[in-house]
């Protein structure tokens, strides 16, 4: 599950970079911040959450 996030991550990140370089498409930068911000809270659940179960 951490590769996934990793990889959201990277794609949120590539994303952005892509959508500040041509501002007509600039709700992909919209979309990118979401998916970073979900990807974030994810990974900050299963931070506080732990992982006790085998």
């Amino acid at each position: 599950m951490n590769i996934v996030l990793a990889i959201i991550v990277i794609v949120a990140i590539i994303v952005a970079i892509f959508s500040g370089l041509n501002a007509a498409l600039s709700w992909l930068l919209w979309v990118a911040i979401i998916v970073g911000v979900i990807a974030l809270i994810a990974f900050l659940f299963r931070l506080v959450g732990g992982r006790n179960r085998v």
